[in-house]
């Protein structure tokens, strides 16, 4: 219930993160088949941990019986006129993330034992699945120097598919250039962990653009902040998504999550 509670605020707060805002506040609605005052305890434990580090304020809600269902909806504020969106990536730009990527797919490979992992390192992966931590502060600095982003939560091909379709351009990723766990590497093959990495999802990283002018000034931001991020590719204007591989174009055929998906 702890982690529930923690993952259903990180959500909220990571796509507040990626649209460079400053989070305020949040309102809750939970619907529960009974009362279960641990679970309950649990559950909010979770919850005001994380209103509390990032200093928001739960103002409301509701409370109802029936099937458990969590809503949350976060909101904040940005300087007039300094949000970043999905749609202003253009071409020529460069593609940024700002953590390793399929670690909190490889904890779920792992849960549903469809792969090993060393006892040693899971209680690490299962952090990065439960405990996400939302990029606040980094999507405060970017608005400074990114043209668009967007949080990783459905995989990196499908979030940057709704960078290419809102600005209405194409990109290109370097697979090699992709930031992987050392527990990734050591558990599972190369083109394993790619896949994991573009459509495992859950990762709540930022993915991000930036133009030519502003790289090294967004470079310099971060690492003042004791932050990096990793450039993986770049925003051209072919409006499909393509990957090379040591410079070499290579095909990929990976299915990322989709929201109501009948399959």
């Amino acid at each position: 219930p702890r982690a529930i509670g923690h993952k259903a605020v990180a959500v909220n707060l990571s796509d507040i993160a990626a649209m460079g805002a400053e989070p305020n506040w949040l309102s809750l609605a939970i619907t529960l088949p009974e009362v279960n005052h641990d679970w309950l305890a649990e559950f909010s434990l979770g919850v005001f941990e994380l209103c509390e580090f990032y200093n928001v304020q739960l103002i409301g809600g509701d409370t109802t019986q029936g099937p458990l269902s969590i809503t949350i909806t976060a909101q904040g504020v940005t300087p007039e006129g300094k949000y970043l969106s999905r749609s202003g990536a253009k071409a020529g730009d460069w593609l940024y993330v700002t953590g390793e990527l399929g670690d909190a797919a490889l904890a779920l490979q792992h849960y549903k034992q469809q792969v090993n992992v060393n006892h040693n390192f899971v209680d690490i992966i299962r952090a990065k699945l439960d405990y996400p931590r939302p990029r606040v502060l980094v999507g405060q600095t970017l608005r400074e120097y990114a043209s668009s982003a967007i949080d990783i939560s459905d995989g990196l091909l499908a979030d940057l598919a709704h960078i290419c379709k809102a600005s209405n351009v194409g990109a290109n990723i370097v697979l090699n250039a992709i930031p992987l766990s050392d527990i990734m590497r050591e558990t599972v093959s190369f083109d394993e962990a790619i896949n994991l990495a573009l459509t495992g999802g859950d990762d709540y990283e930022l993915l991000f653009t930036v133009p030519e002018h502003n790289k090294v000034g967004m470079e310099t931001a971060l690492s003042c902040m004791g932050k990096t991020a990793i450039c993986i590719g770049q925003i051209n204007a072919s409006k499909t998504i393509s990957t090379t591989l040591n410079d070499k174009p290579v095909q990929i055929n990976s299915t990322c999550f989709e929201h109501f998906s009948t399959t």
